[in-house]
């Protein structure tokens, strides 16, 4: 038998990527579902499973560490409006990163790592797991951004890294050198059908991460998902951060985009964004 992997798993694509390649390397999952949020499929895939409520981690730790788990890796979303409804009690409640206000999601996720850590979990660092998943720069799909598309994510972009760093959003949303959305709470497909219903068809979607990403906190990813919504929105174009923002299920993803005459393209940044 393996070495024990713990994942506490959220929505989306990277718990099950992650308990692929635990397999992969032959080590045995324990894995605890944030009940409503994580993938049935896990349960099935899972060494051993436990569903529990983001209100009482207490039976996560209890149930990974009975299991022999030292190491666990955070993995997917939660719905946001678990900021606005988490009760008083909640593990960690005013600890959160250096600039960024009580209450924001790096905020309450840093707080829930040291409420692991300190009862003896060990957060692991995703980067292993998500290497494969970071674009090198370049245009990803057949179809090429023209001039003005490029011009707009230029133009989004000093902007998108902002609202990242000040954790309100990773997203910004552009057409024709105006911001049509800023991505807030409601996440990265909300905002695309906010700005699609006010700004109409032709946006650009600018993707990065924060200047100093800790990839325990979060992940920045687009995935099949991401691209649907932005053909139902009749977008231009999506621009990622390369090396910095995931993007999962890539290839069906870039297939579809083609077909639609989506572009989809990754650019570095200056490092001067923020300056």
């Amino acid at each position: 038998m393996g070495p024990r992997f713990g994942l506490i798993a959220g929505s989306g694509e990277l718990p099950l990527l992650a308990l692929e390649e635990a397999a992969a390397r032959g080590w045995v999952s324990v894995v605890a579902g944030v009940r409503g949020e994580a993938s049935r499929d896990l349960e099935q895939k899972a060494g051993a499973f436990l569903w529990f409520d983001p209100g009482r981690p207490e039976e996560a730790v209890r149930f990974l560490k009975d299991r022999g788990v030292e190491s666990v890796l955070l993995a997917g979303k939660v719905d946001p409006r678990a900021s606005f409804r988490r009760p008083e009690g909640w593990p960690g409640r005013g600890e959160r990163p250096a600039g960024t206000p009580e209450g924001t999601p790096s905020a309450l996720i840093l707080a829930f790592i040291r409420y692991l850590e300190s009862r003896g979990l060990r957060v692991m660092d995703p980067a292993p797991f998500l290497s494969p998943h970071f674009c090198a720069e370049g245009v990803l799909t057949a179809v090429q951004p023209p001039g003005p598309v490029l011009e707009d994510a230029h133009f989004g972009w000093a902007l998108a890294k902002r609202m990242a760093d000040l954790d309100v959003g990773q997203t910004v949303i552009v057409k024709t050198r105006t911001v049509a959305a800023v991505e807030a709470a409601e996440g990265t497909d909300a905002a695309i059908r906010r700005a699609a219903a006010l700004a109409g068809p032709g946006t650009v979607a600018v993707k990065v991460g924060r200047t100093r990403q800790d990839l325990r906190i979060d992940v920045p990813g687009v995935g099949l998902s991401t691209i649907r919504t932005l053909i139902e929105a009749e977008a231009a174009a999506l621009c990622l951060e390369a090396g910095r923002v995931a993007f999962f299920q890539r290839q069906e993803a870039l297939d579809l985009a083609d077909k639609a005459g989506l572009a989809v393209f990754a650019r570095k940044g200056t490092g001067k964004e923020n300056g």
